[in-house]
């Protein structure tokens, strides 16, 4: 087969597995595990059910796949601190890019969230493994910047539990959010308060100083 042709094969294989993918995250959401079915997420995605098995041999591995691939989207949105970054910047970077992703991929929070309510069952050992040791990874980088007096000395762990709680509110209790504020949905306006109340409260938390981007509302003072 000519190089070429592998190459649009491939391509074709991969926008198909990502349509797939975007599908099952929907109805995951809106099933859970137990109540989606391939059926439905074929007629989601608009490909035949034999092209879900294709890439996909059973519902599981399919669910394995958008759980993961949600979970390492989080991840992305930090990467890989180092020692030699700037505290404040990283961590404000990090809250914008993960309430970004909690107001583009509301369904993939809500899954992930059903996922750690009923136990973890088919990613506790990613949880364990993958998770675990990038969480590691970041907070040795905390601990040096600690080290140095360049943050306040809290737990690592704790301070990613706190930011992953208060971004992905914004899609899991999304009709709480909205009931209290008294609108119909969040917009932009919203957000970018939402983005800058909680990179404050975790800035000041760890004694570093508020930054202000293009994405986020200046801090309120005092």
């Amino acid at each position: 087969m000519p190089a070429s042709s592998s190459r649009r094969r491939g391509r074709i294989g991969e926008r198909n597995r990502r349509r797939i993918l975007t599908a099952a995250e929907r109805v995951f959401a809106r099933r859970g595990y137990q109540g989606a079915t391939l059926d439905e997420i074929a007629k989601e995605s608009m490909l035949p059910k034999a092209n879900l098995l294709y890439y996909f041999k059973s519902k599981q591995a399919l669910y394995h796949a958008v759980v993961s691939d949600i979970l390492e989207a989080w991840l992305a949105a930090l990467g890989e601190i180092s020692v030699d970054d700037d505290p404040a910047d990283a961590l404000t970077g990090y809250v914008e890019r993960k309430m970004a992703l909690s107001r583009e991929r509301p369904e993939g929070s809500r899954v992930f969230a059903m996922e750690l309510i009923t136990g973890a069952p088919v990613i506790g050992e990613y949880l364990r493994g993958a998770l675990r040791d990038w969480v590691e990874r970041q907070g040795a980088v905390f601990r040096v910047w600690q080290r140095r007096g360049m943050m306040a000395d809290l737990s690592p762990e704790h301070v990613f539990f706190a930011i992953w709680a208060m971004t992905q509110t914004y899609a899991d209790f999304s009709p709480q959010v909205t009931a209290v504020l008294g609108v119909d949905r969040l917009e932009e306006a919203d957000y970018r308060l939402a983005v800058g109340t909680v990179t404050a409260i975790i800035l000041r938390g760890l004694g570093l100083p508020p930054r202000r981007s293009g994405r986020v509302a200046a801090a309120p003072s005092g």
